[in-house]
């Protein structure tokens, strides 16, 4: 324990600075248990409570300055990557649009403490063209809170966490290796899950080639587009005579919906998983001819395939939104993410 303690002692600012960085950055490494030893060395003074926090929030900042810019420039792409490699890509950042449709700017302040969205909330502010100023005043003072709350957990609770750590020292290295593989198997197990939804439907897709061949024959499928309303509005292209359902309303809303005409759902993520778990939704009520779109709206996109413009409409009947049937072309992004914020030129 002793040599651990000097270890942290020696490196511990530099060693915090790498935990939170990596960690907001998206990597699976969490900075909480550093910065709550950090403040525990900090009650005995051989750290500064102050540089501590300080440098915690300077490797918040840099690495959400990255992020914020690259999903500025690269919003869509960004999204795609984070797609890739997240175990839970599409609840994420759907979770993530949710917040900043309900919360606006406070989204920011709170996504630190919600798993994964600390990394989506940047690109997606970037992406909604939000002042850069007012999105790292909020963005700074989540990282304020984020850091500072848990050091000064480690600075108070000094005691308890030296005895936690002094155990965590006596534990076997068997012990840690099983929970190393407790760790991955769960890891291998959300992967398989994943994998598994988009295999049993993978037979079923239908690429954009073969919807764009039905429309032009004068085939009417049901084509729902599957995206939060807050992504509509930072993209709001559609495919012509798209309705927007999201996986929330679908118990409320699936018997608008005919048993006897194809029902092509898309979404944005490259990996279909929205769309692959509307189908399986659809399956479950007894409808047989569902198929998700391959590559989702982002293939039609790259196919220079016809796209109308979503507006937002309220009916009289549930409530609910929808996308005007008026044909128009489709202009670019961006309409904000964030309730009263405007586009910066």
């Amino acid at each position: 324990m002793a040599e651990t303690t000097q270890f942290l002692i020696n490196h511990g600012l530099a060693i915090v600075f790498l935990a939170v960085f990596l960690e907001q950055l998206g990597l699976p490494l969490p900075a909480v248990p550093w910065l709550l030893a950090a403040g525990a060395l900090s009650s005995a003074r051989p750290l500064s409570l102050f540089a501590v926090i300080g440098i915690s929030l300077i490797a918040c900042l840099i690495a959400d300055a990255f992020w914020f810019y690259l999903g500025r420039r690269r919003g869509n792409q960004v999204l795609g990557f984070l797609c890739r490699v997240s175990l839970e890509p599409d609840s994420c950042v759907r979770r993530t649009q949710n917040v900043f449709t309900r919360y606006g700017m406070r989204g920011v302040v709170i996504a630190k403490f919600l798993p994964g969205m600390s990394t989506i909330t940047p690109p997606l502010a970037g992406m909604s063209r939000i002042n850069a100023g007012r999105f790292f005043y909020f963005d700074g003072l989540g990282s304020l809170l984020y850091c500072g709350i848990f050091v000064f957990l480690g600075y108070f609770f000094s005691s308890q966490i030296t005895q936690i750590g002094s155990a965590m020292i006596r534990i076997s290295g068997d012990a840690l290796t099983l929970l190393a593989v407790f760790v991955a198997l769960y890891i291998a197990y959300k992967y398989w899950q994943r994998q598994r939804l988009l295999h049993e439907l993978r037979m079923a897709r239908i690429t954009v080639t073969e919807l764009r061949q039905k429309l032009e024959a004068g085939e009417k499928p049901v084509i729902l587009d599957l995206r939060s309303s807050a992504e509509l509005k930072l993209s709001p292209s559609v495919i012509g005579g798209a309705i927007h359902l999201e996986l929330g309303d679908f118990a409320k809303r699936h018997h608008e919906f005919p048993h006897d005409r194809d029902i092509i759902v898309y979404c944005s993520c490259p990996n279909e998983v929205s769309s692959a778990r509307m189908a399986l939704l659809f399956h479950r009520k007894g409808f047989t001819r569902v198929r998700p779109l391959l590559g989702g709206i982002e293939a039609w996109r790259k196919n220079n395939y016809p796209l109308e413009m979503w507006t937002e409409t309220v009916t009289s009947t549930v409530g609910d939104i929808s996308i005007s049937q008026e044909s128009a072309p489709a202009r670019p992004p961006q309409a904000p993410a964030f309730p009263n914020q405007q586009p910066q030129p």
